[in-house]
């Protein structure tokens, strides 16, 4: 059985270099947070070609999937589009001009309210949007599927519990 030493991933090796140039500082952090942020950039990379392959960026998808997920007439406000994607409003309307440019989403005035307005999927936009989803769930399958089972289940445990004491509650922002 080989008993070599594994060589040092990218993180272990900023890890190291840091222990050597500045031994008072406790680098144990960057084992996990270091990590996280180079899977997290990863993983956008491999998700992001997929929505390419549909003509989307990230942002994009996100919207229309949000408006997806909202149900028959598949709509929402602006604002709640906003916090359904964690995006401000100004970034949205780029997003929703871009959308309604390429025929995927419409917005109309919101009933009852005149002020108000509505962004809608069309049936190009539900269309893709599914298509697009389809394939992106495949993706991530393709991407979990690196870890087993039980990994998977503890990551998603871990994170879960790890994420609930960073985020703020939805409400207290």
């Amino acid at each position: 059985m080989d008993q070599s030493p594994q060589p040092l991933d990218h993180v272990a090796r900023i890890q190291a270099e840091w222990q050597r140039e500045r031994p008072d500082v406790d680098v144990s952090p960057q084992g996990v947070i270091g990590r996280l942020h180079r899977l997290g950039a990863l993983l956008t990379e491999q998700l992001c070609a997929v929505y390419r392959r549909y003509g989307l960026s990230e942002g994009e998808f996100d919207v229309l999937a949000a408006l997806r997920r909202a149900g028959e007439p598949f709509e929402r406000a602006p604002g709640e589009l906003a916090a359904h994607t964690m995006v401000t409003t100004g970034a949205m309307t780029k997003r929703i001009d871009r959308l309604e440019r390429g025929g995927l989403v419409t917005r109309r005035r919101a009933a009852g309210d005149g002020r108000g307005r509505v962004v809608a999927l069309t049936a190009a936009g539900r269309e893709l949007i599914d298509r697009a989803f389809a394939e992106h769930m495949r993706n991530e399958r393709r991407l979990l599927d690196a870890l087993t089972p039980d990994e998977a289940a503890a990551a998603e445990t871990l994170l879960t519990a790890w994420l609930a004491r960073v985020e703020q509650p939805e409400g207290r922002k």
